[in-house]
């Protein structure tokens, strides 16, 4: 069964960390992903670029709007994602409080499925 564990964390958190400790961070989470590869639940995984660089797409009555980045009433952010093939829901989270990223902002877990359910 799919499961997304969504990295959320607070605007700003990456501008101010150290070039070292950005270092550190991806390294952390890059022997995460490879651990979850080793253990055969890794689908795909992905960080995302900053808030400040993304764009929200709306269409009302035909008319699209667009609002670029960052967002003034953004509080956290979407920072990256695992996507992984677990057995159960407390798999999934399990898996979730092994994330490095656990210790420095929330990873959310969500099941993937149609958007109707």
């Amino acid at each position: 069964m799919p499961y997304m564990l969504l990295i959320v964390e607070p605007v700003g958190q990456r501008a101010a960390r150290t070039d070292e400790e950005g270092r550190q961070a991806y390294a952390s989470m890059t022997e995460f992903a490879g651990r979850l590869t080793g253990r055969g639940v890794l689908l795909g995984c992905n960080s995302l670029t900053s808030e400040t660089r993304g764009v929200r797409v709306r269409v009302r009555e035909g008319r699209r709007d667009l609002l670029d980045g960052p967002f003034a009433e953004a509080k956290e952010m979407v920072g990256g994602y695992f996507l992984l093939d677990c057995a159960t829901q407390d798999e999934a989270i399990a898996i979730a409080a092994e994330c490095p990223a656990a210790g420095w902002c929330t990873v959310e877990v969500r099941e993937v499925g149609p958007c109707f359910t």
